[in-house]
């Protein structure tokens, strides 16, 4: 064998690299980000309920314990439709004006060591200002 001679066998099968497009780490983002968005509105949701569930209506509350007096016990009656009836005070005009007048009736019946009953007139008042009462 030649010592010069070129050696050049060509060689089929053997094939050049060719480039892979794989897509599948942007597939896992995508779906990682999805997944991830997915439980952050199921937890807010759920959050959301949790609070709405526990809320307490303080206005239903306070018109229960105002309908809930005992109006034989005149002096703690007294205050507590001032207490209770001050939340529903600014709901209108009207409201303003009827909460005004009971104070003013009621006023006789508070700063006094011993109180007599109501009178009509002022049971009248107070029953009126609770018909009033919307929730």
């Amino acid at each position: 064998m030649p010592t010069n001679q070129k050696i050049d066998i060509p060689l089929h099968d053997i094939k050049p690299l060719v480039e892979v497009h794989e897509y599948s780490l942007y597939y896992f983002i995508a779906l990682s980000t999805l997944v991830t968005l997915l439980l952050a509105g199921a937890v807010y949701l759920l959050y959301r309920w949790y609070k709405h569930r526990k809320r307490i209506n303080i206005r239903a509350e306070h018109l229960k314990a105002l309908h809930t007096i005992d109006m034989d016990d005149t002096k703690q009656a007294a205050y507590a439709i001032t207490r209770y009836g001050a939340t529903f005070k600014d709901d209108g005009q009207r409201q303003r004006e009827m909460y005004a007048n009971v104070l003013e009736r009621l006023t006789p019946y508070k700063y006094k060591k011993q109180v007599e009953s109501f009178d009509e007139e002022t049971r009248s008042y107070i029953d009126l200002y609770l018909g009033m009462i919307d929730v």
